[in-house]
């Protein structure tokens, strides 16, 4: 059997039109908490805010912010690790057309990738914006607003409620990003999923058209997925183990 880091490359050099698809695993090599993961996910241990009721409910707005504020501050604190880094070298490259991801820490950017190439399917959950008319808003201005008054007042342009931009539970999905993913999904020859399950839809379905339309498909993460018998490489380790080694072996372009 092939060193699947010697697959990987030679997948790499192949492809022209290279689009990563990046999941939770590769955030908890940051050190930020999975959300999701059964038994151990932080969902499991707190019941998340469902958008409905905290459009509908001050009390369920409250207790948002109140997480938000007085939780855990691992993603505030953690940094782009060499997943992150080799994915960035790769945009920097030419190599990358693209990153698909269903983080909402803003590695990504940190790392070096412009916001040009990077699509957010779940949001960002470093600043907040406005529900009605996308007016952003710095999180360290709210924060210091909710130690004062313990509440956020309406947007100061139009009234509407500021939530941070992650979306929620029962949210719609944003309607631009999903488009720039189709948009990428269709033009990539090959695809490397990092560190995601593939359990969550619509996200997951986008490595599902890369197959059906009968191009490479790369699966990177630490347990299985409902795609590794389709996939044309799986690889069942670390990401920062493998993904910047692979980088550093490119054949130059």
């Amino acid at each position: 059997m092939s060193n699947p880091i010697d697959s990987l490359v030679a997948l790499l050099n192949e492809a022209r039109h290279l689009v990563f698809f990046t999941g939770a695993g590769l955030s908890t090599e940051s050190g930020i908490p999975d959300f999701r993961s059964p038994g151990t996910g932080l969902w499991n241990k707190i019941k998340p805010i469902e958008f409905s009721d905290f459009v509908s409910s001050e009390d369920a707005r409250a207790e948002s912010w109140r997480r938000k504020f007085t939780g855990d501050r691992a993603m505030a604190k953690a940094a782009p690790n060499s997943g992150h880094l080799a994915i960035a070298e790769l945009v920097t490259m030419g190599r990358c057309t693209g990153v698909i991801t269903q983080n909402v820490d803003n590695l990504h950017q940190q790392s070096g990738v412009d916001d040009s190439h990077i699509v957010e399917l779940h949001g960002n959950a470093t600043y907040a914006k406005c529900l009605q008319c996308d007016q952003r808003y710095d999180l360290a201005d709210l924060e210091a607003q909710y130690q004062r008054t313990q509440q956020i007042e309406p947007c100061s342009l139009c009234g509407g409620l500021i939530k941070t931009a992650t979306i929620s539970f029962g949210q719609a999905m944003p309607e631009r990003a999903m488009q720039r993913a189709a948009e990428l999904t269709s033009r990539c020859d090959l695809m490397i999923v990092l560190g995601s399950s593939l359990t969550v839809y619509p996200a997951a379905a986008f490595p599902e058209h890369v197959v059906q339309r009968g191009d490479k498909l790369v699966i990177i993460n630490q347990q299985p997925t409902g795609l590794d018998s389709v996939a044309d490489l799986v690889i069942n380790e670390g990401i920062g183990t493998i993904l910047p080694p692979a980088v550093a072996a490119l054949d130059p372009r």
